[in-house]
C-alpha cells in the first residue's frame, strides 16, 4: 500500500509541475537538480520518498539529451531512496520519431529509451499523443498514453469557428487523428498527400477533399520545423480554402519554425503544453496555449489510489 504521493520536476518543464500539483492540492516534492562543473546532471530528493508513490514529471523536449539524463538519475536516486513506486510523467516522449528501421543500419531510439527508462527503476510510464501507437508495446512495464484530443476539440468547439470548417490531415499518417477530430465536430475531412524529400523537409502534392470556400482547420501530433504545417497552408491556400488554422499537440518548434509561422497563411495555431515554449514562440502571436495540466493530474490521482483511467482516453 502506498502511503502518499509525491510529485518531482526536474529543468525540463517545472510550470507543468505545479499546474498538476496545485490541480491535485498537493505541493511539488523537494528536489535538487543540477550540474557539476564538467555538465554531468547532480540530483539530490530532499524529501522522505521510503514507501511513497512517486511521479516525476519530465518532458525530455530540448535539450532532449540532458531532460533524459536528468529524469533517468532522479528515478535512480528515488530507487535508491526506496520508493514505493516510481512513475514516469513524460508529456513529450523524445527520440519517438525513430521507431523502426527505416533504412538499413539506423536505429530503433524509441525502444532503446524504452529499456533506458525501465532500467532506472521506473514502474509505470504516463505519456501523451506519442508518435506512434505500437511505441507502447516496446516497453515491458504499464504505460499510459493519454490523449489531448478531447482537450483540443473542446477549444476548437469553443473558439474556432466550425460551422463552416473542414478538419485537414498533412499527411496520410494523420487520417485517423483528424477523423477523431472531424465527426464529434460535425467538420468535413481533407488529406494532404506529402512526399518527403528528406528529414524535416516535406513537400505537399496533392489535396484530397474539398476545401474551397472553407475554414480549414489543420491536426496533427506534433509542429517541428513547421515545414510540413506551412507547405500544407500553402496548398489549403491555393486550393480555395477561406480562413486557415493549425491545431497540435507538441510544440517543438526547433529551427525555423517561428519565422515559417510568421510568414505563413496559417491564422492561429493553437499546441498545448506539454513543451515550455521557448521565448521566440511566446512572443508569437499567431501561437495560443491550452493547458493539460488537469488531465494528467486526473490521470495522476487516478494511478496513485488504483482507480481506472479508462474514461481519459474518450
Amino acid at each position: 500500500m502506498y502511503l502518499e504521493l509525491r510529485v518531482f520536476h526536474g529543468n525540463a518543464h517545472p510550470k507543468l509541475t505545479f499546474d498538476i500539483c496545485e490541480a491535485l492540492g498537493e505541493v511539488p516534492g523537494s528536489a535538487r537538480v543540477g550540474r557539476f562543473s564538467d555538465g554531468e546532471v547532480q540530483v539530490e530528493i530532499d524529501d522522505n520518498v521510503r514507501g511513497r508513490d512517486v511521479f516525476i514529471v519530465q518532458p525530455t523536449s530540448s535539450p532532449a539529451n540532458d531532460h533524459l539524463m536528468e529524469l533517468l538519475i532522479m528515478a535512480d536516486a528515488c530507487k535508491r531512496a526506496s520508493a514505493g513506486r516510481i512513475t514516469a510523467v513524460i508529456p513529450y516522449y523524445g527520440y519517438s520519431r525513430q521507431d523502426r528501421k527505416a533504412a538499413p543500419r539506423a536505429p530503433i531510439t524509441a525502444k532503446l529509451v524504452a529499456d533506458l527508462l525501465t532500467s532506472a527503476g521506473i514502474a509505470r510510464v504516463l505519456t501523451m499523443d506519442l508518435h506512434a501507437g505500437q511505441i507502447q508495446g516496446f516497453f515491458d512495464i504499464p504505460v499510459d498514453n493519454l490523449y489531448a484530443g478531447p482537450t483540443l476539440r473542446a477549444y476548437i468547439a469553443a473558439a474556432l469557428p466550425t460551422s463552416n470548417a473542414v478538419i485537414v490531415s498533412p499527411d496520410a499518417g494523420g487520417v485517423e487523428r483528424a477523423r477523431s477530430y472531424a465527426k464529434p465536430l460535425g467538420c468535413g475531412l481533407a488529406i494532404i498527400d506529402k512526399r518527403r524529400s528528406g528529414p524535416n523537409q516535406a513537400e505537399a502534392m496533392n489535396l484530397i477533399g474539398d476545401v474551397r470556400g472553407k475554414d480549414a482547420i489543420i491536426i496533427d501530433d506534433m509542429i517541428d520545423t513547421a515545414g510540413t504545417l506551412v507547405k500544407a497552408a500553402a496548398a489549403l491556400r491555393e486550393n480555395g480554402a477561406n480562413r486557415i488554422f493549425a491545431v497540435a499537440t507538441h510544440a517543438v518548434l526547433s529551427g525555423p519554425a517561428i519565422e515559417r509561422i510568421e510568414d505563413s497563411a496559417i491564422e492561429k495555431i493553437i499546441v498545448t503544453d506539454t513543451i515550455p515554449l521557448r521565448e521566440e514562440a511566446r512572443a508569437c502571436g499567431k501561437i495560443g496555449v491550452v493547458s493539460v495540466a488537469p488531465v494528467f493530474a486526473e490521470a495522476i490521482s487516478s494511478i496513485h489510489s488504483h482507480d481506472s483511467v479508462t474514461r481519459l482516453f474518450r
